[in-house]
């Protein structure tokens, strides 16, 4: 029973990862996609590599999310623990996917650990929540909207003199480059998300000891996972990101682009935080937005992202608390 337990919950964790890569793919591509640099196939089939390759990158995300913001339940009760959190995850993503609103996949994992740890009776590290996760999904949206009105500003001056056409062009280009860097952060920072779930799972069930490296077949099932996700695509949330907060061109779609992965690149390596690759992108092509003029941003639009931001990890531990409650009663 406790072998078919992990198996079942490290199950729902590859299946929250294929979530996650659908849910998530417009956050790497979604600009290339509509300023035509590259074709919607393409830019999947690129996504999906640069995901996988960054899985590999590192782990100190994992390392967060597997011992910094929940205590290890023990168990069976643990390992339902872990499987509710799961199942709030899920059913935020695929709630928000259906409206097409780019929620935080991150969040909702987030929201749904600490919603199932609370009914079951698990010590909440809130310091860690408040460091790791709280913070940084304040801080990293206001930096992402005013590092991409700085790198857009520099872009219009340092082009200023350029033939429009041809700059175009350039960025058209150079969007591949840009992209692929998001979707390589993009695979860094959510793919270890997973890997420190079903390193807690193995844990719990006396398979692996905290310290241990995490193990090779766990970094490929998640990186290929949440690249079969992504190479699905998520064509409502491509259409909000890439056309409902505002028309960008190429240079816009690179400033944006690069002004994401340069974030979450130094998070992940800098200081493990493992932050919301939804709310950087869309940040970030907030503030490039507004370089063309203020008004240039549908701020209706952003005003229900930006809502959606702040009920996530709520919902998402509701949802888990609830599902633990159902757990408990029918199986534990």
């Amino acid at each position: 029973m406790d072998t078919f337990a992990l198996v079942v919950t490290i199950g729902v964790a590859l299946f929250f990862t294929y979530t996650n890569g659908f849910h998530d793919s417009a956050n790497a591509i979604a600009t290339s996609v509509s300023t035509r640099a590259l074709t919607p196939r393409a830019a999947l089939a690129m996504a999906a590599v640069m995901n996988l390759a960054g899985a590999f990158l590192g782990s100190g995300v994992a390392k967060t999310v597997s011992e910094g913001l929940i205590q290890t339940p023990e168990g069976s009760k643990g390992m339902g623990i872990l499987f509710a959190a799961l199942v709030g995850a899920i059913t935020w993503n695929m709630v928000t996917w259906y409206f097409g609103l780019p929620s935080s996949s991150s969040h909702a994992l987030f929201g749904g650990m600490v919603g199932a740890a609370l009914a079951g009776g698990t010590t909440v590290y809130w310091s860690g929540v408040l460091e790791k996760i709280i913070i940084p999904m304040f801080v990293s949206p206001l930096v992402g909207m005013a590092v991409g009105y700085l790198v857009m500003t520099a872009i219009m001056w340092i082009f200023r003199r350029s033939n429009p056409h041809k700059a175009k062009r350039g960025f058209r280009i150079a969007q591949t480059v840009s992209a692929a860097g998001m979707a390589l952060g993009h695979g860094l920072q959510d793919a270890q998300k997973t890997m420190g779930i079903v390193v807690m799972a193995l844990v719990i069930a006396d398979v692996e000891d905290y310290g241990d490296p995490i193990p090779v077949w766990v970094k490929i099932l998640c990186a290929v996972m949440l690249s079969l996700g992504t190479y699905a695509g998520g064509w409502r949330i491509m259409r909000t990101l890439g056309r409902k907060i505002i028309e960008l061109d190429p240079p816009q779609g690179f400033a944006a682009e690069t002004t994401g992965a340069s974030i979450m690149f130094t998070t992940a390596f800098l200081f493990k935080a493992p932050i919301s690759t939804t709310h950087v992108i869309t940040s970030a092509i907030m503030g490039v937005g507004a370089t063309k003029r203020v008004n240039a941003v549908r701020w209706g639009v952003a005003k229900n992202i930006i809502l959606g931001w702040f009920i996530t990890m709520p919902a998402a531990a509701t949802v888990a608390a609830t599902s633990f409650w159902i757990v408990n009663l029918a199986f534990l």
